[in-house]
């Protein structure tokens, strides 16, 4: 990859509306009941690529869980492309820190798994497959187990797995926390050039804050629970991004700002506020 042209990026229509969500956590052995989320708005437009940032424990989690369907909001709702979310779907690919592979199935197998079933017919499953083994650099590995591949393998698999079945946003948690710094620089900069050249709706949650900037079109910071957004930046660095771009003044002066917003909610958190 060459040095980063000023290429400009168009984003859609609402893609994602999340409109007065909060979500709190029943008590548990007589304690108090726990504000995990305070009622947040928000609008993720089609194809936006979307950072969220904040201390341990401010939600940003929760609020991947919810817009998943994976957990349900205490109050508010959630719509995909206008229809409310009531559950998983797969319009939404998730992809967690953990390795959530089927360790019973090969490479190839796992990518397949949504698409066979939805019943797709093999020939086109087989043909998404070898495509999708193309874009992460694993066709050599096709029939390989979990167990046999790197962190980092893993990893590139569940990507693949996830947006083989052409979801309307892509979820993340965390999801190279795991990784050693090199691994997940280059697993960065995979990601990067699956969303430059597909052009997915995609929400990232993460605590670093250069993968934040390095990734996203806008980053998001949440507060010390009960979250809420408390800072939404909109990152006009040029594609396709290099990661020498991490080194420029402008990406430096993000950093600086993020790093001092983050600050001060994690002195919050931890002094119990």
């Amino acid at each position: 990859m060459g040095e980063p042209r000023d290429v400009p990026v168009e984003f859609g229509v609402s893609k994602l509306v999340i409109e007065d969500v909060s979500r709190v956590f029943p008590p548990v052995h007589g304690g108090h009941p726990v504000r995990a989320l305070e009622p947040t708005t928000l609008t993720v437009g089609d194809n936006d690529f979307v950072t969220i940032l904040g201390p341990s424990g401010c939600g940003k989690s929760t609020l991947l869980r919810l817009i998943a369907g994976l957990d349900t909001p205490t109050t508010g709702k959630i719509l995909l492309d206008g229809k409310p979310v009531k559950g998983p779907g797969p319009d939404r690919g998730m992809v967690f820190q953990s390795y959530t592979l089927f360790p019973w199935l090969h490479v190839a197998d796992n990518i397949a798994f949504g698409l066979r079933e939805k019943g797709m017919p093999v020939p086109e499953r087989e043909r998404i497959v070898a495509q999708w083994l193309d874009n992460i650099g694993l066709r050599s590995f096709a029939r390989h187990f979990p167990k046999q591949l790197s962190g980092g393998m893993q990893q590139r698999t569940a990507i693949a797995r996830a947006l083989a079945n052409d979801p309307a946003v892509l979820l993340l948690d965390e999801p190279f926390g795991a990784l050693d710094n090199q691994t997940r620089s280059l697993m960065q900069e995979l990601l990067l050039g699956i969303w430059e050249r597909d052009r997915k709706t995609v929400i990232f949650v993460t605590h670093d804050i250069e993968e934040a900037i390095f990734l996203a079109s806008r980053v998001l910071v949440m507060s010390a629970r009960p979250g809420r957004i408390k800072a939404d930046l909109r990152v006009d660095l040029p594609h396709p991004r290099h990661y020498t771009i991490k080194t420029s003044p402008e990406f430096s002066a993000l950093k600086a700002r993020l790093t001092e917003e983050i600050r001060v909610e994690a002195v919050l958190a931890a002094e119990g506020h």
